[in-house]
């Protein structure tokens, strides 16, 4: 008996395997190999489909009937994109502020949206109380042990895993300034052709702005460094008006 494409979304990955690409670019402005780690082709448009993908197929296999996620985009796209591959319904709920680019986007992929307060953890709370369901199952964005760590910028607390990453391994942790973000943004768009949201915008701005030789200098990271490696973790709340107006916010236009 042939299989149901449904039951093949149960087995085979929902992510793909993205390409490592060395910059030019940014290894001229960090003096070593800067290599990027391409997420932002993922099939959903950024990294988080690789826990979140592996969490629905998980509990279809167990018999979820609907799957429900509290996001303001990236993890609710990737929830979202799950459902119409697995053949089930999926209901997003979204804070009051989520852009309208992100709605159209989850309603492409045939979800329900819901709008539910002001901020992420207000629009968790719906969440939670839909799947109390019969049949429903929440997606944690980014909290889970299928799910591992993900950034969930909304957050008002860490990630279980998240803190017990800082106690095993040696974390440098560095604020960089909101200008410092976007700037990167606009640089790495113009260098690599690629437009990434904020949150990836503040990981380029380590190299772009010249972080990665302040930790050295003050001996907090190495010497010599052999190679490094960004995450270009993608992002869908992006345009290119978006990047112009939060440009001109800055005061960078």
């Amino acid at each position: 008996m042939e299989s149901s494409p449904a039951d093949h979304a149960k087995s085979e990955p929902f992510h793909t395997v993205t390409p490592l690409l060395e910059s030019w670019a940014l290894s001229q402005v960090a003096g070593v190999p800067v290599f990027l780690k391409c997420e932002n082709v993922q099939p959903t448009g950024s990294f988080k489909i690789r826990g979140i993908g592996h969490f629905c197929q998980e509990v279809a296999k167990n018999g979820c009937r609907h799957l429900v996620c509290s996001s303001g985009g990236n993890a609710g796209i990737s929830a979202a994109y799950c459902a119409r591959k697995l053949g089930i319904p999926a209901t997003i709920v979204l804070p009051e502020s989520t852009s309208l680019q992100v709605v159209r986007r989850l309603q492409g992929e045939g979800a329900e949206v819901q709008l539910a307060g002001k901020v992420w953890d207000e629009a968790n709370l719906r969440a939670q109380e839909l799947a109390k369901r019969d049949g429903w199952v929440n997606v944690p964005p980014f909290d889970h042990p299928l799910i591992c760590v993900a950034k969930c910028l909304g957050a008002k607390t860490v990630a279980a895993r998240a803190l017990a990453c800082t106690r095993e391994s040696k974390i440098l942790s560095e604020v960089v300034e909101d200008r410092e973000a976007v700037d990167a943004m606009q640089r790495f768009l113009d260098d690599e052709r690629m437009l990434v949201e904020p949150a990836c915008g503040a990981a380029l701005a380590a190299v772009y702005s010249g972080l990665l030789g302040r930790l050295q200098a003050e001996g907090r990271l190495g010497p010599a460094l052999a190679s490094v490696v960004v995450v270009v973790c993608g992002g869908n709340s992006i345009d290119s008006r978006e990047l112009q107006a939060l440009r001109a916010q800055l005061g960078r236009s």
